[in-house]
């Protein structure tokens, strides 16, 4: 296993089956975020995913474990990232179901209308705001720098086929600007869910369903609610682990 690892970096039980990631914390560790759109979203079994802005693969990785989707690819632009994501696959001995690509949403190479659900856990900072990091790889995963909310939604509705699933985590704050871009590009907002840390506190996530080509008809679901006040999860949190 060593022969996997790189300076600064780690070996990580994800508690998903006998799932692990490397991880490099100096970078970016994966959060809940990724963990809550992996079980927002539902994937019919033999369904092609593809997952914009991958990262290290975590979202593939748990999908691959919860659901039946014949292939599942993840997209990242950063080289280290998914070159750390090459590892995770093979880690993880998931050659045959999951397979990564290194590129930019704005200019994919993979086929068009060829996906049956499309995932994607993109920087939330729009470009110009919010504090910089040092680190450029977390500069990247959380600011708008190589590319905007609006080219991860293009590039999902480019490649859903027609009434395919798209999935997304964000902030609330940006809801207005999703909802508007989504049906822009003919995504259609069906189930939209927001996410607080706990019963006494604003919503901080949420997370959104759209379908190509879809019919007007949003619904509401419940708020899902994170930690109890005792700082532990609460249980639907922990129903949604025992998921995975």
């Amino acid at each position: 296993m060593d022969a996997l690892l790189k300076d600064g970096e780690r070996i990580d039980e994800t508690g998903f089956g006998n799932l692990r990631l490397i991880q490099k914390p100096e970078d970016f560790c994966y959060g809940i975020d990724a963990v809550l759109l992996s079980t927002f979203a539902e994937i019919r079994k033999g369904a092609r995913v593809v997952d914009l802005g991958t990262g290290t693969g975590i979202i593939p990785m748990i999908l691959s474990h919860r659901t039946e989707a014949a292939e599942i690819v993840g997209v990242e632009v950063q080289q280290d990232s998914y070159e750390r994501g090459m590892r995770n696959v093979q880690l993880n001995g998931l050659e045959d179901r999951v397979r990564l690509v290194h590129g930019d949403v704005k200019g994919l190479g993979l086929p068009r209308h060829s996906f049956d659900a499309a995932l994607s856990n993109p920087p939330y900072v729009k470009g110009g705001g919010g504090l910089k990091n040092r680190e450029s790889a977390r500069t990247i995963a959380r600011h708008e720098t190589t590319a905007k909310l609006a080219d991860f939604i293009g590039a999902a509705a480019l490649l859903l086929k027609d009434r395919g699933d798209f999935y997304m985590v964000h902030r609330p704050n940006r809801l207005v600007d999703i909802s508007v871009l989504c049906r822009h590009h003919k995504l259609e907002p069906k189930e939209l869910r927001l996410v607080c840390p706990n019963r006494d506190t604003a919503p901080n996530i949420l997370l959104i369903h759209c379908v190509k080509h879809g019919r007007p008809d949003l619904k509401f679901l419940d708020p899902l609610y994170v930690y109890e006040k005792d700082g532990g999860y609460t249980p639907e949190i922990m129903r949604l682990y025992e998921r995975l």
